[in-house]
This record gives C-alpha cells, structure tokens and sequence, in this order.
C-alpha cells in the first residue's frame, strides 16, 4: 500500500509498526467523514479551478462509493494502510487514475484528521446529549413517581435530616442537565472547520475556507492557521472534560444506589435482570453494571489526564504526539454512551421500598426541624440547638411524610420545582432537534 508520504525510500517495519499504531481500528469509525471532508474540499476546489467539474463530479462518486462501503462494513482499513486518508485516496487512486491525485492539493492530514474529528465529535455529542436527557427524563419521572417516600438524608454519611426518593432523583436530573449544558457548549467551540490550515501555516492557493464551512454546515471557520494546529488535543480534552462531568454524576448514582439496595439499607431493589452471579455463592445477585459505571468514570477521567498530558509540553504547529490524542477521545464516547444506557436501564426498572424507607426515619433525624421551631418561638438559634442536643431523645416525632410535603420553599422536599428541570429538557431538547435537522439537511445536499 503506498504512503501519502512516499517519497522511494522503505521504512524500517519497526518504526512503521510503532507509529501506525492502532490507527487502523480507530479511524475505522472516521471514514464516512474523511469522505464527507474530501467531497467538501474537492468541491472547493473545483470553485478556484484546480479541479474540473467533470473530475469533481467523479471525485464525488468515489467517495459516496467508499460511503456506501463503510455503511456495508465492506471498506475495511489495515495496518498497511496506515491511516483513513491513506486508505481513501489510495482507493480513488486505484478508480480515478490521476484524478484521485489531485485531491490532496491545499491540505495536509494534520488539518484533514482535524475535520475528521471535528465531525465525528459532533455526531458523538449529539447521541451523548440526547442519552443524557433521556436519563435526566427517567430521574425526573422517579422523582414525581416516588416524591412523598421519606429515606434518611446524610451528611459525612451519618444519619442528618429528612430527604426524600424525589428529592433523590431530582437532584441528579438537575444535575445531569448541567452536564448537557456543558456539552453543548463544548459541541459550540468544537463546531469550527479547521481545513485549510494544512500543515498550521495555510497554501499559497486561493482556497475558500469559509465555503467549506459551509457546505460541511459548520458554525465557523476557525480563523488562525497555527491555533488551528495547536487547538488538536486541546478541543478533544474540553470534549472529554464535559464527558468526565457526566461519567462523575453516574458514579455517584451508582454509589448512592448500591448502598440503598444492601440489605443493611433496603431502600431499594435492583431487579435480577441487571444483576450478575456468583460462581461460588448461589444466593448472590451483584450489581455489576453499576460497579462497573463506577469504575469506568476513573478510566474517563485517566483519559482527561492523558489528552492533557500529551499535548502539555508540545511546541506550536503540528506533532505527531498528536495521534495519541485520537484513542482517549474515541474511547471516552463509547465508555459514556454505554454507562448512560445502563443507568437509564437501572432507574426505569428500580423498586423502591416505601415501607422500609418510612421505617428507616427515626426521631434524630428530625432534630434540627424541632431547633428551628423554637427559633420560631422566639429562642435564640444557639440556645435551641443546644437544647436539642441535651435533650434530643424527648424531641417531638412527627409524621415523616408530613415532614417532608411541609417544607415548602423552593428546592426543598415539599417543593422539588420538577417543571423546572422539565423546561430545561424541554429546551435543550428542541435545541438538539433543530441542530441535528440543520446538520443532516446540510451532509444530504452535500451527498445530493
């Protein structure tokens, strides 16, 4: 397979085993937007005239071809091949004679990968929103399904005052919700088009940066060719950073739900389906998925840690450190969008058992309720709190329920303000609508 990059010298097959790497697996996932990338920038340049309509237009058959391949699972990349660009041209080569050739004009891998990535980062926050809404739906529908159900709340993990199931999973929907926003702010700074800036220092062609932009619908061009180079890793670290907000929220659940569902706590049940077995002991039923969400948040962020690390120390323009910045970020996408699968699993078909979470309210539990009613009674603040704590085995035992409907400002377990969390579904979701119908509208014409 020739190299993009040959130039009649044969390279030692330990240096060419060590710096191709796994990219052949990981670009796997990037060929359907090389292609896109390549049928933009070959209409661009049939606009200046380094390409012929005729050649454009044949150019564009080839690579919906390759498309057409990559959907049927029928263009398989190699080590051989090297990368997904190597691949691509190398087979309009093998179709078009010279006119695959000329595709490469005004461009470098450095900036084509980039744009590969850019398109593969905005379909991947595209699905990792629309789960973590999703999961954020399900939160709220527990939480509205179980909101008058008393459990004890925790400070320092000890026994601290009333909370509730709804108060639960609300705040992990508000939460989550925070986490979306940070994704699409991310998915805003990384919707830029880095082609055009080649190998970080532009061509002296007269290329149209802002018409591929466009016909690749995104929102701007990035405008300087060298922070175009030294943006690589960074974009895909804030990427992996919102996506290490929303591993962390699902981390906490599983914590949180783990201890709710050992017998020592019984507040809920994990129903058998979402439970592994043991090989030694038969009454076990493990709550694996949710383990493994706990773990896998650590590899997440490991994956921050090293996208950060690689590109730390590295001088401007481009470097081939760079190419370890691929795996973390790809892998990070796959590990979120399962672990929110399986969380969304696990609130659905959760059982809460009302009746143990009643029992578990005991008279200490209410004892910072009962200082704050003699503050309202006119006793100073410190002298009821120490009243309390010298008698808190006479204070008053009310009804949990009543407890927790009675508080009623905002936020609290009397008033979770669950319609407006849903406003904010609400929005994010029309938003995500919207957009993702802009973009597939904008791919469809481009693929005509």
């Amino acid at each position: 397979m020739k190299k993009l990059w040959d130039k009649g010298y044969s390279l030692a097959q330990e240096i060419e085993h060590f710096t191709v790497g796994d990219d052949a697996q990981l670009d796997q996932e990037l060929i359907i937007y090389d292609c896109l990338g390549s049928i933009a920038h070959a209409y661009m340049l049939s606009t200046i005239g380094i390409l012929q309509k005729d050649e454009y237009e044949k150019i564009h058959a080839c690579l919906q071809e390759i498309i057409d391949k990559s959907r049927a699972k029928t263009f398989v990349l190699t080590t051989a091949d090297e990368d997904v660009h190597t691949a691509v041209e190398n087979y309009m080569c093998q179709r078009l004679g010279d006119i695959g050739k000329k595709i490469h004009a005004a461009r470098s891998r450095n900036d084509q990968v980039m744009l590969d990535l850019r398109l593969f980062m905005r379909e991947q926050l595209f699905q990792i929103m629309n789960d973590a809404l999703e999961l954020a739906e399900s939160l709220l529908a527990c939480a509205r399904k179980y909101h008058k159900v008393p459990i004890p709340g925790r400070t320092h993990f000890q026994r601290a005052m009333p909370s509730s199931v709804g108060l639960w999973a609300a705040a992990f929907a508000e939460s989550l919700l925070d986490d979306v926003n940070l994704l699409k702010q991310s998915y805003d700074l990384i919707n830029q088009s880095p082609l055009g800036s080649a190998a970080a220092y532009g061509v002296n062609l007269p290329i149209d940066r802002q018409l591929v932009a466009d016909v690749l619908g995104f929102s701007q061009v990035q405008n300087n060719v060298l922070y175009v180079s030294n943006s690589r890793g960074k974009y895909e670290s804030i990427v992996i950073h919102a996506i290490t907000q929303v591993m962390t929220d699902l981390s906490k659940i599983a914590a949180d739900l783990m201890i709710f569902s050992c017998p020592e706590f019984g507040y809920v049940e994990i129903p058998a389906e979402l439970c592994t077995g043991s090989s030694l002991m038969p009454q076990k039923k493990n709550p694996c998925g949710l383990e493994l969400v706990r773990a896998k948040t650590a590899t997440v962020i490991s994956y921050l840690l090293q996208t950060i690390e690689i590109i730390r120390g590295l001088p401007s323009g481009y470097n081939r450190d760079f190419q370890e910045t691929k795996r973390p970020l790809i892998h990070s996408f796959h590990t979120v969008h399962e672990a929110l699968v399986v969380m969304r699993l696990t609130i659905d078909k959760l059982v809460v058992n009302e009746k143990v979470c009643r029992d578990a309210m005991t008279r200490d539990l209410f004892a910072t309720d009962y200082a704050l009613q003699l503050v309202q009674e006119g006793v100073p603040f410190r002298d009821a709190y120490r009243t309390v704590a010298a008698h808190g085995d006479t204070i008053p035992f009310p009804d949990p329920v009543e407890n927790i409907m009675a508080k009623k400002h905002r936020g609290a377990t009397g008033n979770l303000g669950l319609e407006l969390s849903d406003k904010k579904v609400h929005e994010f979701s029309n938003w995500l609508h919207d957009e993702q119908e802009r973009i597939h509208k904008v791919i469809d014409k481009l693929l005509g």
